[in-house]
């Protein structure tokens, strides 16, 4: 997938990475989504501004471009959630819409199967790093090993 251009005017530039794909179909999400399997009253979120405020950012697909909920982080800029699922599931991509400007992720860390989590286990190698380009449209999506 190199040298696909991000549109948007957002000056994404041009991707040249495999990490991520563009995926125009609007059923994509419908049909792939997690959402229904994560116990949502179990999810965390560490660092949080607004304690709970972890838990809204996971919407039905339909409502993915909803900003009225949100997280933000505290002070050091960084956010760790535990998504614990309600049974076994294969996740095979992330979609992380972010805010206008600078409230977007710049990276992201994948840790499987390791729950509740602390910033100190945090340390610990991930099972993978994504490098996030701003995306604020919900179009771009991560693929996981």
């Amino acid at each position: 997938m190199s040298g696909h251009s991000h549109g948007g005017g957002g000056g994404h530039g041009s991707c040249a990475d495999d990490e991520h794909s563009h995926d125009d179909g609007p059923e994509r999400g419908m049909q792939f989504t997690l959402f229904t399997k994560i116990d949502k009253d179990n999810v965390e979120c560490l660092n949080e501004v607004d304690d709970g405020s972890g838990k809204l950012v996971f919407k039905p697909w339909n409502e993915r471009l909803n900003k009225e909920k949100f997280v933000e982080s505290d002070a050091d800029e960084e956010l760790l959630f535990n998504i614990p699922f309600t049974g076994h599931v294969k996740l095979k991509g992330i979609v992380v819409i972010g805010g206008e400007e600078d409230y977007h992720p710049s990276q992201m860390r994948l840790f499987k199967n390791r729950p509740h989590m602390t910033f100190d286990d945090a340390r610990a190698e991930p099972d993978q790093v994504f490098e996030m380009q701003r995306d604020s449209t919900g179009d771009l999506e991560y693929s996981t090993k």
